[in-house]
């Protein structure tokens, strides 16, 4: 098999039909053999169905069918886990990614590339949610302890060993792109317009999203920890600073008694209090995620497959 196209699906009825003709068309013109990997990530609408009668009229296209609804990254995990091509592309159901440019894609892989990942020059969104976008990705990129690419997206395309590397990865929290740019190999990002999605409603809404950039930020960095430390030094010299402004007002000041000492310790104790419950919110999202690899839980549950 040359190659293999991973695509998760979730309520995408709508896409279907169109997502598979033009992956299809884009791989045709390769002349080569190829499959097309459907995760359905328990879809409820009539998705399961479509998906079998494109596998009835096209035995390129393969099934991976969850129990129930994991998440896109873990069906993308599955994905990369059952593939069996060359090159191995990872492409979102909703068409903002055009599959016209897999072709392009490829070639660099045939120039010695081991990554290929997409660069979003422009995003047809919402205004408040691609200033989110760019905020998050400038942000995981500062504090990052490795090199995430600005602006890329999961949508990429690897050789074998770079599948390979990512499938020995055992953390089940799993931030691809930040994954994929950790194993390293050698990458190169191609620029391209991302489209507004094809048809229906995003399956991302903004509670998705945040776990997302959670996961993302909490896997690849130490700096939410090291910044509580220094949060904790502020707010020490800060009360220790407190301390001696009182002292020298009950000493050193006729007026101490017009001095409202009430209001000096609600507002300590409220601060104090704030940066703690900040710091255990932070420890307990790093704690969250050694609870879910301490559990060693598979990822996902398969409840059917065709085509494999």
């Amino acid at each position: 098999m040359k190659y293999s196209v991973i695509l998760p699906v979730y309520n995408e009825e709508e896409n279907l039909s169109t997502l598979y003709d033009r992956v299809s068309d884009a791989l045709k013109k390769l002349k080569c053999d190829y499959e097309l990997i459907f995760v359905n990530d328990g879809s409820r609408d009539h998705t399961p169905e479509l998906l079998n009668k494109l596998h009835s009229k096209d035995k390129s296209v393969k099934i991976i069918n969850f129990s129930r609804n994991f998440g896109h990254q873990t069906a993308v995990t599955a994905g990369l886990q059952h593939c069996s091509g060359d090159y191995i592309a990872i492409m979102d159901a909703d068409l903002q990614d055009p599959p016209e440019i897999l072709a392009q894609f490829f070639a660099k892989l045939d120039d010695d590339y081991d990554v290929v990942y997409a660069i979003r020059t422009k995003r047809k969104e919402s205004y408040l949610k691609r200033m989110g976008y760019d905020t998050f990705y400038r942000f995981l990129h500062f504090i990052a302890n490795i090199d995430i690419p600005l602006d890329s997206g999961d949508f990429c395309v690897m050789n074998k060993k770079v599948v390979a590397a990512l499938n020995s990865l055992p953390e089940r929290n799993r931030f691809v792109r930040g994954l994929r740019s950790w194993v390293g190999f050698r990458q190169i990002g191609i620029e391209y317009e991302r489209a507004s999605r094809h048809a229906g409603e995003s399956k991302y809404p903004i509670s998705k999203l945040f776990k997302l950039a959670f996961d993302g930020i909490f896997s690849f960095s130490y700096v939410p920890l090291q910044m509580m430390f220094v949060v904790g030094f502020i707010a020490i010299n800060m009360s220790i600073l407190a301390t001696i402004w009182v002292i020298y007002q009950r000493f050193f000041t006729e007026n101490y008694a017009q001095v409202p000492g009430f209001a000096t310790t609600v507002i300590l104790v409220t601060f104090i209090g704030g940066v703690q419950l900040f710091s255990l919110g932070v420890v307990g999202e790093y704690m969250k995620r050694m609870f879910d690899e301490i559990k060693q839980r598979p990822q996902y549950i398969i409840d059917s497959t065709s085509g494999f």
